[in-house]
């Protein structure tokens, strides 16, 4: 197969005339979205959140947090004012939660620096954490009209099969080349109903698996349509075993039923979040609450192991419940540890399988 750059340069050249815009606009008009709750008001603010929130998790998804984080944080005002306990419950069960810390950091960052308006030069947009050229470039299209290309990965996927691009868009010279693409489609005029439209035609109708080719506003033109080969584009990254990791979490209890739990560091795995008690292994339970939390516990029986694949690694929970029997003053409610009960709602940002695991906890302790 030929390099990924002479494939790019070679597909995109052989129409040079061939423009997306005025085939994609008369589709969406009749069929793109037009009611997401953040489409109601193009306010930067409520457009900067649900473009963090959109990076790398379907717009399904999307809804019901983005409406909580709303109705909590209205403004960008009021994320500033707001703990970072506060915003990262918020996202917990979202994922990627880096991105909350991240928009919780720019939110701070916005009313210190830019007098509460998310900025509208695009050097310091991207100079915002955990905003990339692609979310700078939609934040200022929707919000203040900007002509910016952007590539988030429905975009693409539409441009690597139209021009038949070939190879993985995280290599350097096959992003390039996409990039190039996103920046000659897009138009002058209308700029943001563009670039909502090759988003929604991702989403939509060039999807991952089995497009919707027929369905397609671009299928004439379409050279991995032509091919009959659309879902080789783009191409995939390269396969790797993903290394695979073991903890014990300790789902530590009291004659109260209320369970330990502990705030992870604030950068790494779950960076941020409350979490249970980790050790090692079913064994070192007793002597690890003992040395490091001044507790005297009682280990129950393993419940089954809970797996949790990251983009890097998996990792394989197995989960010990453990009664304390005595304690010293070591574990009190700090900004490190707090003890909870599990029957009651907390407004605490956990990780997924932290929160599934405390709760089963009632039913354990």
């Amino acid at each position: 197969m030929p390099s990924p750059s002479v494939v790019g340069t070679e597909s995109h050249m052989k129409h040079p005339e061939l423009r997306i815009a005025p085939m994609l606009m008369p589709w969406w008009q009749q069929h793109g979205r037009k009611n997401l709750p953040w489409q109601d008001d193009r306010d930067a603010y409520r457009v900067w959140v649900s473009e963090i929130m959109l990076q790398q998790t379907q717009v399904a998804t999307v809804i019901p947090y983005f409406e909580r984080f709303m109705d909590r944080f209205p403004d960008v005002q009021a994320l500033a004012a707001a703990t970072q306990d506060e915003v990262l419950h918020l996202w917990t069960g979202l994922g990627y939660y880096a991105r909350g810390r991240n928009l919780h950091k720019s939110a701070r960052i916005i009313v210190e620096k830019h007098d509460g308006v998310f900025p509208s030069e695009f050097e310091d947009a991207i100079a915002l954490p955990g905003v990339g050229r692609s979310t700078a470039g939609a934040v200022l299209a929707f919000a203040y009209g900007q002509r910016h290309p952007i590539l988030d990965g429905n975009v693409k996927r539409v441009l690597a099969r139209f021009y038949r691009v070939a190879g993985w868009p995280g290599e350097s010279e096959v992003a390039k080349t996409l990039w190039a693409l996103s920046d000659q489609n897009t138009p002058h005029e209308q700029v943001g109903d563009y670039t909502q439209a090759i988003m929604d035609l991702g989403a939509t109708v060039c999807v991952r698996r089995k497009p919707l080719c027929a369905m397609c506003p671009l299928e004439e033109h379409c050279q991995a349509t032509g091919r009959r080969n659309p879902e080789n584009y783009p191409g995939k990254k390269p396969k790797k075993d993903l290394p695979e990791r073991r903890t014990t979490m300790m789902i530590i209890h009291d004659d109260d039923g209320r369970v330990l739990l502990h705030k992870r560091p604030s950068t790494g795995v779950w960076g941020g979040l409350w979490s249970l008690p980790e050790c090692a292994s079913y064994e070192d339970v007793e002597q690890h609450c003992s040395r490091t939390l001044g507790l005297d516990v009682k280990a129950g029986g393993a419940w089954s192991d809970v797996r949790h694949t990251f983009t890097h690694f998996k990792l394989h929970i197995t989960p010990v419940p453990a009664k304390v029997v005595a304690t010293s003053e070591f574990v009190a409610d700090n900004d490190q540890h707090a003890w909870v009960d599990p029957r009651e709602p907390d407004a605490r940002g956990l990780a997924a399988p932290v929160k599934k695991l405390l709760e089963q906890a009632p039913l354990y302790t």
